[in-house]
């Protein structure tokens, strides 16, 4: 006798796939949920692409320029897939960044960088 309910699995959005290479390449870690990552040179010794994928058309991905959510950032809404994560950014490199599943507001971003502190249910990395 076999049990059904053995095999059940959940999908947690958003899905965060990281590469240690440029063009999705080298080294691959998937992060699922609503997470920041507070120094991306400490995951796979640097994320240099990346692809970002939820059901939701208003999850968000903000990327910072400096590490623990500080200073200038970018707001994306949606699924993307950036090659190259150097540079993306007009004033440098991407240090950090949150993923999330729901829409997060300039305001609550902006609370973030002011804090260093996630919204609850947030993990950070």
């Amino acid at each position: 006798m076999t049990n059904k309910n053995a095999s059940i699995s959940q999908i947690i959005y958003p899905r965060l796939t990281v590469f240690s290479e440029e063009n999705f390449r080298g080294l691959r870690r998937v992060y699922r949920g609503n997470l920041g990552i507070r120094d991306i040179d400490s995951v796979l010794t640097g994320i240099e692409s990346l692809r970002f994928f939820s059901t939701n058309p208003n999850a968000t991905l903000v990327l910072f320029d400096r590490s623990s959510f500080r200073d200038n950032f970018v707001v994306l809404r949606g699924n993307r897939s950036i090659r190259e994560l150097d540079d993306f950014l007009r004033r440098g490199d991407v240090e950090s960044l949150i993923a999330s599943n729901e829409r997060l507001t300039l305001a609550q971003i902006r609370k973030i960088r002011r804090t260093g502190n996630l919204p609850p249910g947030y993990r950070l990395i």
